[in-house]
């Protein structure tokens, strides 16, 4: 049975090992001394405690470029998620099969969310239909949405939301390098000057001629 160590796993996620065991310790998780931690055990206490133990029915609503990758993206199964249903506004997508599931019209939307037993929502749709559709998300029963519209949502207490917005990331990301090109740009100016600042002070310390000191010592 394959098993790992906490100071093997604490210098993996670059963190104390006393500390991940106490954090360990929070899901019932102690380990052996000696041995340390069954790796399948701990994945699932791991796994139970962030809900990835149970079927998480998703439905995307929007199912251009963007809904339509979402759609066929394998890493959501993997982690307990399963699309459940794919709703678009156009009536010409209504029945074709996208990822393998057919494209149900949003006037279906409330019903999908309740036959289907739906939390999670997916909004993939243009800025200005994203807050329609998240009201009928939120008003048939969804508590948890997550907006790829570039847009903000405005939502009941209660009602999670988490964006993503891919124009932000990619300004972050700018942000970084032109952080490093300045960086860059000061070490490179940083031997010159200092070469510079060296030969100054030794000029300070000569005389007319170079190398006598202007000033004799009494």
């Amino acid at each position: 049975m394959p098993t790992v160590s906490s100071e093997e796993l604490a210098a993996a996620a670059g963190v104390n090992s006393a500390k991940l065991r106490k954090d360990f310790s929070y899901l019932g998780s102690y380990g052996t001394r000696g041995v340390g931690y069954d790796v399948e055990y701990l994945v699932y206490q791991i796994s139970r405690e962030l809900g990835l133990t149970q079927d998480w029915p998703v439905v995307i609503v929007g199912i251009g470029n963007l809904g339509a990758a979402l759609a066929n993206y394998g890493g959501f199964a993997s982690r307990g998620f399963r699309v459940a249903a794919l709703i678009d506004a156009d009536a010409a997508m209504a029945g074709k099969p996208v990822a393998g599931i057919p494209v149900q019209h949003t006037d279906d939307l409330e019903k999908i969310i309740k036959d289907n037993g739906v939390s999670i929502g997916v909004i993939a749709t243009p800025a200005g239909a994203a807050q329609q559709v998240c009201d009928r998300l939120v008003a048939a029963g969804v508590t948890s949405i997550l907006n790829f519209a570039p847009t903000v949502l405005s939502v009941p207490d209660g009602v999670d939301v988490r964006k993503v917005d891919l124009s932000i990331e990619l300004q972050i990301l700018a942000f970084h390098e032109q952080r490093k090109a300045g960086e860059e740009a000061a070490s490179d100016g940083a031997g010159p000057a200092a070469v510079t600042r060296e030969e100054s002070a030794r000029s300070a310390d000569q005389g007319p001629d170079g190398d006598v000191p202007a000033v004799m010592p009494a």
